[in-house]
């Protein structure tokens, strides 16, 4: 006999992050061409444009990525603006409080977009698993 069940009633795992290096992969190609395309749109010297450009891309790469990626993330998007978005183009300098600030938006952008995955990953589960059992919680480990 066959019995038919629908597809998606077995409990779905939660989303696995995507590794760091293809994480950092994408957040050194992305910043590069966002980079490029703001200098060509907008024109260079807007650093202030491409930080927001940049910390939307660390905040939707956070989105897929562990928090150990984040770190990562941050400098090499901050490599890019710094090389590319600051005037002379091509020139890595280090200005103590503006860079130090930069990387701290980037950082805190890829941070919260990470958080905010895991908060939806994990009410996702929690309504799956409420739902499956008929919307009350149980104790797993009744006494």
């Amino acid at each position: 006999m066959i019995e038919w069940v629908p597809l998606g009633s077995g409990p779905r795992p939660v989303p696995r992050p995507v590794a760091a290096p293809l994480v950092w992969a994408a957040a050194f190609a992305g910043a590069l061409v966002l980079v490029a395309v703001l200098n060509t749109v907008v024109g260079p010297g807007r650093p202030g444009l491409a930080l927001s450009v940049l910390s939307l891309l660390a905040g939707l790469l956070g989105l897929c990525a562990r928090f150990t990626a984040a770190p990562g993330t941050a400098v090499l998007c901050w490599l890019s603006l710094n090389g590319f978005a600051v005037p002379p183009a091509g020139t890595l300098t280090w200005t103590g409080s503006r860079d130090t600030l930069w990387l701290a938006c980037l950082f805190a952008a890829a941070v919260a977009g990470t958080a905010l995955a895991r908060v939806v990953h994990a009410r996702a589960a929690y309504r799956r698993l409420s739902t499956a059992r008929g919307g009350e919680i149980r104790d797993p480990y009744p006494e």
